[in-house]
């Protein structure tokens, strides 16, 4: 499975992009939002999850690369998520440092929510994330998302949870 936008390539990720995750996800800045930053351990964990998602939906967090470069900045795609106890459709990303800033998980959130609305029979897709990250519910908007609800959880202090519904995304389509 692939997706291909302007200037990304979503695939899905295997083993060998590990080292490349791994510098995403060890880094205290990148994950500041999260509990703490993956060791190795963690990171493989996420990237056998995502195979595992991959067979039993067809779809998870794909590697994210520069069309020009092949280089992997990041992971974007949907996983099948616990959202205030209810397991829902969401989409997440994750953007090395160095290309936060220029579109990439906008214009890689979208191609997920295309795909997802093409490819599913869901109603609605979310993203969610905890209160303080600006980046994220940033993304989320610019995907066509709006802030449907706020709750308090032992994570995220506060959850933020976006959503688009198949009915609004096809009136943005037209």
């Amino acid at each position: 499975m692939q997706l291909e936008t302007e200037r990304l390539i979503l695939r899905e990720m295997t083993t060998d992009d590990f080292d490349a995750l791994y510098e995403i996800f060890s880094d205290p800045e990148t994950m500041r939002h999260y509990p703490k930053p993956f060791d190795r351990e963690k990171t493989q964990g996420w990237i056998r999850w995502n195979l595992e998602n991959y067979a039993q939906y067809g779809y998870g967090l794909w590697a994210v690369t520069l069309k020009e470069t092949g280089r992997v900045i990041g992971d974007c795609g949907i996983t099948m998520q616990k959202i205030h106890g209810e397991m829902k459709p969401e989409i997440g990303y994750h953007i090395h440092k160095d290309c936060q800033r220029k579109g990439y998980a906008t214009e890689a959130a979208r191609a997920c929510r295309d795909f997802f609305f093409t490819h599913t029979d869901f109603d609605a897709v979310y993203s969610y994330m905890k209160y303080t990250n600006a980046g994220s519910y940033g993304t989320a908007i610019k995907n066509g998302m709006h802030l449907i609800e706020e709750y308090e959880d032992p994570v995220n202090t506060v959850t933020k949870v976006y959503r688009i519904t198949r009915d609004e995304w096809e009136n943005m389509k037209k």
